[in-house]
């Protein structure tokens, strides 16, 4: 007899995008933390109600932190507190990884970027992405390259 598989139960969804953080940065290396969260606010993810794409990661003291997400709180979720949709959230990062990272923003210019958001083993997980800054001109490179990149499946494909 043979064994059923099992069922992933939130294994690797996507809460939220940060999109605009491609078109800005050149992303170089990503990184995986976990989240400090409380209860309302992990009832609030998992119904969607998050907004990555005006947050920015800050370090503080050797610790890295979010500051700027918007987790809407829900009305039935949060009856006895007062919630702060968006309050500062620890990041959690082993302490050689966080070493790394601060060593790279402070000596080398870099900006820590947060990209997604989504569940791994029940656990929100946020994607960091270590990154330059683009210039003007760098986005209409790049922009141009796509079009480009576009066009020529539209000809190959039409032949």
């Amino acid at each position: 007899m043979a064994k059923k598989p099992k069922k992933k139960t939130g294994g690797g969804s996507t809460i939220a995008l940060n999109k605009r953080a491609r078109h800005d940065y050149f992303i170089e290396q990503r990184h995986e933390a976990g989240l400090v969260l409380e209860g309302w606010e992990v009832k609030s993810l998992r119904a969607g109600r998050v907004q990555i794409n005006e947050s920015y990661v800050n370090l503080k003291g050797g610790e890295v932190f979010l500051l700027g997400c918007h987790i809407t709180p829900l009305p039935t979720a949060s009856t006895h507190i007062q919630p702060d949709a968006t309050r500062t959230r620890k990041l959690l990062l082993h302490r050689q990884e966080a070493d790394k990272l601060i060593g790279q923003v402070e000596r080398r210019g870099y900006t820590l970027i947060p990209l997604a958001l989504y569940w791994k083993r029940g656990m929100a997980k946020l994607e960091i992405g270590l990154g330059k800054g683009k210039k003007q001109h760098d986005k209409r490179s790049t922009e141009k390259d796509r079009d480009w990149q576009r066009d020529k499946a539209r000809i190959l494909k039409s032949r």
